[in-house]
């Protein structure tokens, strides 16, 4: 995302479902924008405790569809589209419409994301989070390193898919798989793929 922000300084970060995530103040230039999209009462929490600024804004939206669309403002400036841990838990079908509608609507932009390999998602259906956990409701969509071409072919405008090495410190399944996945092949189909999505101009 650092890479993006620095080719466009002014753009739109739009991110999904992100709570009271603090990458606004990460990433800040004193030029971008940052839009957060959040059910009712996430977002009436967020705007208690990270108050609204000039270019910092809550849109009450569900994170998982794509009405928030209508609410990114110049577009041409760059638009850079964040949702961790939403996409495996929607449909494929709202997947596809998903990359489909950004694809359309957001040239020149970028979604990232993150999915669970099929063996980990099994696992992951068999504990799902918490109901107070930060990703509630059953993971419906996994994603092989494989399949990573299939995605550029869900709509023309879909210029490149890449995977980005995992963060450090994001540990998505239990013990050592989430830490090693990345190094070692054996575990390497556990671990989860964190992916970028490029729309063409």
């Amino acid at each position: 995302m650092r890479a993006y922000v620095a080719r466009h300084p002014e753009a739109t970060v739009v991110a999904l479902g992100e709570g009271l995530g603090t990458g606004y103040w990460r990433l800040d230039n004193g030029r971008l924008h940052w839009l957060s999209v959040l059910s009712p009462e996430t977002a009436a929490v967020r705007r208690m405790l990270l108050p609204d600024g000039a270019r910092r804004r809550t849109l009450v939206r569900p994170a998982d569809g794509t009405g928030w669309l209508d609410a990114v403002g110049e577009p041409s400036r760059g638009v850079i589209v964040t949702a961790p841990g939403l996409l495996m838990r929607q449909p494929p079908g709202e997947v596809r419409a998903l990359l489909a509608a950004c694809a359309e609507r957001l040239p020149g932009g970028a979604l990232v994301f993150d999915a669970l390999p099929r063996r980990a998602a099994a696992v992951a259906r068999r504990c799902p989070a918490p109901a107070a956990g930060p990703l509630p409701g059953p993971v419906r969509w996994c994603l092989e390193r494989g399949q990573l071409a299939a995605l550029a072919a869900v709509h023309p405008a879909i210029a490149s898919v890449r995977e980005l090495p995992l963060p450090v410190g994001r540990l998505a399944l239990p013990g050592a798989a989430g830490g090693y996945g990345q190094r070692f092949p054996v575990l390497r189909s556990w671990a989860p793929v964190v992916c970028e999505v490029r729309f063409a101009r």
